[in-house]
């Protein structure tokens, strides 16, 4: 039986043999009817497109005042970092990495270590460690949580609406673009396209 053509249900750990998978179509477990494999049409350009969109969106949401207040015809804008900052200045030094660590730190190694990985393989090449990197990714996935934060910046907004008036910035649109920028990379990534490469990679490595 060829190795390359095995694939593992994730449910019931029932092997199977498949044949290539047209996109667009799909493959289920016989025994479970646990999905085994969906491919995605253009999954890598569009993978790519996006990692490298939210990066720029990323920069600009970093870079731009976030939110402004107008209270007493004075206005003071606010960013992203600033309000970190004073979240650890204000003795709330869990809450200020929480929020740098949910918010930019882990977005970023998302997008940077997607376009490490796929941006070799769209040229037919391989980075080194690409693979464990992959499946740091995925455990990341949980730690992603820009939504969260947004839902807080609109409460927020609401609250503080009745003593100031609050001013959208740019950052705020970058922000809000970034979370379905995120979720449309994360949705348009086909994991198989990086395993199949490293079974190539295993092929030729032992003959």
């Amino acid at each position: 039986m060829d190795s390359e053509s095995l694939i593992a249900c994730h449910d019931c750990d029932l092997l199977h043999r498949l044949s290539i998978v047209p996109a667009g179509m799909s493959a289920k477990c016989c025994r479970c009817g646990a999905l085994l494999i969906r491919p995605k049409a253009d999954s890598l350009n569009r993978t790519l497109s996006l990692a490298f969109t939210g990066v720029i969106l990323l920069f600009l949401a970093n870079s731009f005042p976030l939110l402004g207040f107008e209270l007493q015809g004075q206005v003071r804008h606010v960013l992203l970092f600033t309000g970190i900052m004073n979240f650890y200045t204000s003795g709330m030094h869990g809450l200020a990495v929480l929020v740098l660590f949910t918010t930019i730190i882990v977005p970023l190694s998302q997008l940077l270590a997607l376009i490490y990985i796929l941006l070799p393989l769209r040229f037919n090449r391989q980075m080194p460690g690409i693979f464990s990197l992959f499946r740091w990714i995925q455990n990341l996935k949980p730690w992603s949580m820009m939504e969260v934060f947004m839902v807080g910046i609109l409460v927020s907004i609401v609250k503080l609406s009745k003593t100031a008036q609050i001013i959208t910035d740019v950052a705020a649109f970058c922000f809000m673009a970034l979370i379905f920028v995120m979720a449309a990379c994360l949705a348009s990534l086909d994991p198989h396209i990086v395993w199949d490469n490293w079974k190539k990679d295993k092929c030729t490595s032992n003959p």
